[in-house]
């Protein structure tokens, strides 16, 4: 599984390039000392000191976003809403707070142990909130290093660029018109439902 890791230099490049190449990756945690995975099939990019939308737009830094600032490949959790935990991975040039956000996975394994985390039937993983709580993410994860962390992103199948879908990003109110989410766009049988 080590030889499938992301490397490092992955991250070293424009979130939205990275945010784009995510698709069909494969994210493994083992929090909880049990294993449950995903495909990603939706990601967006937060393009740091200039982006309205970032939690690092014009350098801003405080106690809770000090992780956005971390090294590429690093992970970023902040709170949304008071209620929910967003992962997020920091790419692009150190200190420049740019990062992707996860925001949408197709289960793969440990779908039980998902379905008691959420504590419901239905759709796991169709949004930033419901995959971390699926997968056991929370704030300890922040400004660890993806590859030495108990959550991984592994090469997966890449779908073909007729099978992306670019639009812009959902849940924010500044710079809504970008166009930084990126989707794999469903087919019969494929992904669950649409992200919330």
């Amino acid at each position: 599984m080590t030889s499938r890791v992301l490397p490092v230099r992955f991250f070293h490049r424009p979130a939205a390039e990275v945010a784009r190449d995510l698709l069909g990756a494969v994210v493994v945690s083992r929090l909880g000392d049990v294993m449950v995975s995903g495909r990603i099939i939706e990601t967006e990019a937060y393009l740091g000191y200039e982006d309205p939308a970032s939690h690092a737009y014009r350098g801003r830094r405080h106690a809770q976003n000090q992780g956005i600032y971390s090294h590429p490949g690093s992970w970023y959790v902040y709170r949304s809403y008071g209620m929910h935990w967003c992962a997020n991975l920091v790419c692009a040039p150190e200190g420049l707070g740019a990062a992707v956000l996860l925001r949408a996975l197709e289960p793969l394994a440990g779908i039980e142990l998902m379905r008691e985390r959420r504590k419901l039937e239905g759709e796991l993983c169709n949004g930033p909130g419901k995959l971390c709580q699926a997968l056991g993410i929370t704030k300890a994860l922040d400004g660890q290093r993806m590859s030495g962390s108990p959550v991984l992103l592994l090469r997966g199948c890449q779908p073909r660029a007729t099978e992306i879908e670019v639009t812009p990003r959902v849940g924010i109110t500044k710079a809504v018109d970008w166009p930084l989410r990126f989707t794999i766009r469903k087919t019969k049988g494929g992904p669950e439902g649409p992200p919330v």
